[in-house]
Formats: C-alpha cells, sequence, structure tokens
C-alpha cells in the first residue's frame, strides 16, 4: 500500500509530487507533469515559435527551429508530436521541448538498436577532431577510419549527406554516441566477396572500379574483392606511370588472369581485351617500307618510336645520319616528334623493329667520287688535329684526311699542329676516295711538283757536290745540297781507311764536298762519297763512276744498298 502511494506521487520524470500538486492537477484537469514525455498539437503559430496544446490549461511555445528533423509537409496547425515537459512557469503555462523529447526516444532506439547489432540513419553535420558529427537525432562521433573502407580523400563532400550507420559504443550519462558507416560497408562487402567467390573464373571478362593506384599498377574492386592489375598488363605499349592513364573511382572492363582461390588473389588485365598488335605486326610494317611514328624516348644509343600504341621501334644513332661521328640523338630529334622512317628489321619473337632515318636521306658518299674526282683541287676549314694528320671538312657528314706524310715533301713535321691551326682554311689535292669504308685522302704536298723528281735529273751519279753538314751520326754524315734535299756519305765512304764513326771528325755547320754515287728518287735518297772523290781525283772519279753506272745498269741492282755494296766492291778491286 505504502509503494503504491509512493508511486501515486511520483511524476514521470522521477521527482516527488506532493498532496497539494496532486489535488491541484485534479482540480485544474491538468494530465501532464514535468519530466513528462507528452503528446502536444499545434494550434497555431506566431513568427518563430509553435503554439503547443499538450491538455493542460495553458498552451505552450515551442521554437520552430527544434522542428527542423521534420517534414515540412508534416509541420502545420493540426498535426501532433510528442514533446518534453521541462518544467512549469512561475507565471503559469509549461516550457515544452521536441528536441529534448526527440532525445529521449533517440537514446531508447540507439540502445535497442546497439542490443540488435541494427542501424541507424544519420546526417553528416560538419567536420570535428579526428572524424566527423552525425546529426542521429542526437550528435554523434563519426572517426576517421569507420567512415568508408578506404580513406577518403574529400571529407567535405560528404557533409549534408545521410547514410545508415552502426553503433559501435553510448553513453547516454556523457551524451556520447560513436557509430561506424564502415562496419555496414565491411557487411556487404562480405556477403558480395562469398557471391564473387561462387563465380569468378580465369579468363572471364567484368567490370570494376579502380580503389588505389601504385607504381605497379592498379587495384580493382570487382565487387566485394580487389584484383591487382599490373602495369605491364595495362597496355601492349608503354605506361611511364598508371596515374597517367587512370583515376581513382574510374569503372573499366578487365579481364580475370589468374585466381588464387586459397589466398585470395586475383589478376586482372586490361591489355589482353585486345588482340597483341605484335602478331601481325610484319603484315603493317613490311621490311623496307617507309612508316611514321612519334618520339616517346631518348637514350645516348639511339630514339625509340612509337608506331602505333603497343609497337615501339628503335632508330639506332647510327642509322639517324650518314655522319661517321653523329650527334647525340637529343640534338636531332626531341620526344614529341612525328618522324618519317624506314623499317630495317623486325623480330616479332622478340618484339623489335629496327628503323632508320637515314636511308630516307641522300648518301653523300654517293656522289662524293662525282663530286671529288681523284686529282682535283679541294677548299675546305681544318676541323680537327690530331698527332697523324688533319681533317678537313668536305661538306655535311664528309670530312677528308690529310696525313701528316702528305704535308710536305720535304719537311720533317713532328706534330700538325706545328703547320696548321683550327679553323684555318687551306687547299689539298684528293688522293683517295674509299667509298665503302667512308674514308676520303687528301695531300698538300701534291699541290707542287716532288723536289726530289727534280733531284734525280740534277744530281747524277758522279756529280761533284758541296753543301752544309745537318747532321752527323754513327752510320754518316748528313749534307744539305739544296732546301729539302740532303744527301748521305755513309761511314764507308768517308775515308779508305776503315772509319768507325764519323761523330767528332765532323760538325753540324761545316762545309762538306763529295760526290755524288747514287740517286733514287723513288727512296728519296742521295749516296755521297768523299772517299772516291779523295782517291782518284775529281776527273778520273766521275769517269770511273760513269762506266760502274753502266755496268751497275747491266746487273740492275735493285736497291741503294746494293748500289753502295757495288761501289764499296769496286773501291776495294781498285785498290787491290
Amino acid at each position: 500500500m505504502t509503494d503504491e502511494l509512493n508511486q501515486s506521487t511520483q511524476g514521470t520524470g522521477g521527482e516527488e509530487l506532493s498532496f497539494a500538486e496532486l489535488f491541484e492537477m485534479e482540480e485544474n484537469n491538468t494530465v501532464v507533469a514535468v519530466g513528462d514525455v507528452a503528446t502536444g498539437t499545434i494550434i497555431g503559430e506566431v513568427e518563430d515559435y509553435f503554439l503547443v496544446d499538450v491538455g493542460d490549461k495553458a498552451e505552450s511555445y515551442i521554437p520552430k527551429s527544434e522542428f527542423r528533423l521534420e517534414d515540412d509537409a508534416e509541420v502545420g496547425v493540426g498535426n501532433t508530436f510528442e514533446v518534453f515537459v521541462e518544467r512549469r512557469k512561475e507565471e503559469g503555462g509549461l516550457l515544452l521541448s521536441r528536441e529534448k523529447a526527440i532525445a529521449i526516444k533517440v537514446w531508447e532506439e540507439i540502445a535497442k538498436i546497439q542490443e540488435e547489432d541494427g542501424t541507424i540513419e544519420g546526417r553528416i553535420e560538419s567536420r570535428v577532431k579526428g572524424g566527423m558529427s552525425v546529426d542521429i537525432g542526437v550528435p554523434a562521433f563519426l572517426p576517421y577510419s569507420q567512415i568508408d573502407l578506404r580513406p577518403v580523400k574529400d571529407l567535405d563532400a560528404l557533409i549534408g549527406e545521410t547514410f545508415d550507420f552502426k553503433i559501435l559504443k553510448f553513453n547516454r550519462k556523457r551524451n556520447n554516441v560513436v557509430i561506424s558507416r564502415r562496419a555496414i560497408l565491411e557487411e556487404e562487402r562480405k556477403e558480395l566477396r562469398e557471391k564473387m567467390r561462387s563465380k569468378l573464373e580465369e579468363g572471364q571478362i567484368i567490370k570494376g572500379a579502380i580503389t588505389n593506384i601504385t607504381d605497379y599498377g592498379l587495384f580493382i574492386d570487382m565487387g566485394g574483392m580487389d584484383g591487382l592489375c599490373h602495369i605491364t598488363d595495362l597496355s601492349w605499349g608503354r605506361v611511364s606511370h598508371p596515374a597517367k592513364l587512370y583515376k581513382v573511382g574510374q569503372e573499366l572492363e578487365v579481364k580475370v588472369l589468374k585466381y588464387d582461390r586459397e589466398n585470395d588473389r586475383v589478376s586482372l588485365g586490361v591489355k589482353q581485351l585486345r588482340e597483341d598488335p605484335w602478331e601481325t605486326v610484319t603484315e603493317r610494317y613490311p621490311v623496307g617500307e617507309k612508316t611514321v611514328g612519334k618520339v616517346v624516348s631518348i637514350t645516348d644509343y639511339g630514339v625509340f618510336l612509337e608506331l602505333e600504341e603497343g609497337v615501339e621501334g628503335l632508330i639506332h644513332v647510327s642509322e639517324m645520319t650518314w655522319s661517321k661521328k653523329p650527334r647525340h640523338p637529343s640534338k636531332m630529334v626531341s620526344v614529341g616528334d612525328e618522324l618519317e622512317v624506314m623499317v630495317l628489321n623486325i623480330e616479332p619473337e622478340t618484339k623489335r623493329i629496327s628503323l632508320g632515318m637515314k636511308q630516307l636521306q641522300q648518301n653523300p658518299w654517293d656522289l662524293v667520287t662525282e663530286n671529288y674526282p681523284v686529282g682535283s683541287i679541294i677548299e675546305g676549314k681544318i676541323k680537327n688535329i690530331t698527332d697523324f694528320g688533319v681533317f678537313i671538312g668536305i661538306e655535311e657528314g664528309i670530312d677528308g684526311l690529310i696525313h701528316v706524310s702528305d704535308l710536305s715533301w720535304t719537311e720533317r713535321i713532328k706534330h700538325p699542329s706545328e703547320k696548321y691551326t683550327k679553323g684555318e682554311t687551306i687547299q689539298a689535292v684528293v688522293l683517295k676516295i674509299d667509298k665503302e669504308n667512308e674514308r676520303f685522302s687528301l695531300g698538300v704536298k701534291q699541290l707542287v711538283p716532288d723536289p726530289w723528281q727534280e733531284a734525280y735529273n740534277n744530281y747524277p751519279s758522279g756529280t761533284v757536290v758541296e753543301g752544309e753538314i745537318t747532321n752527323v751520326t754513327d752510320f754518316g754524315v748528313f749534307v744539305k745540297l739544296e732546301e729539302g734535299i740532303e744527301g748521305l756519305v755513309h761511314v764507308s765512304e768517308i775515308s779508305k781507311d776503315k772509319v768507325k764513326t764519323p761523330v767528332g771528325m765532323y760538325q753540324v755547320g761545316d762545309t762538306l764536298k763529295a760526290i755524288v754515287i747514287n740517286v733514287s728518287a723513288k727512296d728519296r735518297k742521295i749516296g755521297l762519297s768523299i772517299k772516291t772523290l779523295e782517291d782518284e781525283g775529281e776527273e778520273q772519279a766521275v769517269e770511273k763512276l760513269k762506266k760502274r753506272e753502266e755496268s751497275a745498269a747491266d746487273s740492275s741492282p735493285s736497291t741503294f744498298g746494293d748500289l753502295l755494296k757495288a761501289a764499296a766492291e769496286g773501291n776495294q778491286t781498285d785498290e787491290e
């Protein structure tokens, strides 16, 4: 009886009611108490307020903003809603709240939903630290990690969107609710994965959405399962990075290349949806035919040209120009250039095509013989000077070499730079053209007659000469006869007495008189003798050499050494 009495003296909010208050409620015919959730009817509206009647003697005003979650069509005079009785005003009437009534119902619903593992609808309101604020009737916290299966790049795009959520945990006293959208997506994905496992087969063509892009390929959601399309399976052609061709979220058709059921790994391909262009490449690009392609890559050794998607060819640096010293490929072409080329060779098995640029140009060596016949005189600038000669620029791609031995008939040139400088313009005679090896031989000394041809006529055997000593060696003495022409007095021709070495006997710069005993224009040598001149006397020596020369002609000695030997034997016979 006492418990019943106590219960009868409590409001729905749990507060104690006195007998006087109970009596007053009965007298005033009121049916609500502070803390109750009562049913109210909208009976009017004034500016920003609705006038609500909950059956009490005095109507109460509730701000219209508290009805913002309701459908506008359902909020108006005559509509009923649950409201919370906060307190009685001193001046009379009640302070009512629609929001608190909703909150009470929401908390009850939250507890029930979590217990039954159900879902609740909510609207994402704003970004907060660590996640998003969601209105589910009361403010709820949605952590970043629980928004989606994968990180969301544009969180602001979610504001204002409505989704279903799972209740992870809540605390009514602290007004704290943590929710998750990911948990729902994971359940849905698990169901889709099971369906996909049952029907997925290798060779199958399916549609999917790109979920992630990496350096090595694309991850594609096939509907509950992710598959990897490696970069090498995106295109038959060159792909520098998948992100240049695709975007996250983009849908595309792929082929299942391999399915590892045990580890749930799926390999996908895009290029396999099209025929391999290398299967019929020889039909489209016959060897010897011209074609056009775009430069896609430049290396030290050549240029890669894209002929079509999936088909690239290489123009080796040696096939870019006829020049023996081609410039770096980057100096001749740029990435993106369209070039006309000739197909030189195709290897479909190794997917290689050799291309050429120079084959579409006139080979300058084809016209060299015609334009520069042997014996003609040309003029050009010195492009380079080396130890062995001088290079002259003839025309684009063609240089001529003047070997050091062809610079002068008589001068002893140790290095061409002693006589010439780079950039200097000089004349030369065309000596030889080797088209096969692309060699162009020139000579400077050939511009003037060979002085040794004159020497052969000017210094016949028996001629008495006098000249300046230019060099003294163990084997003989060199005597200058004229500019560029020297004769040698061999050590055996110095005296009838045996001389081991003339060094010390003669000095450079001294004048020496001798007789010519042999001259060879071919070997560019003049043999001189002192002992013959001294022993015989000038007249007898000359006469004796003439006879000896006639005799030598009959026996035909072939070398300068033979003649010297013959002369020495003759002297020995005379002495005997």
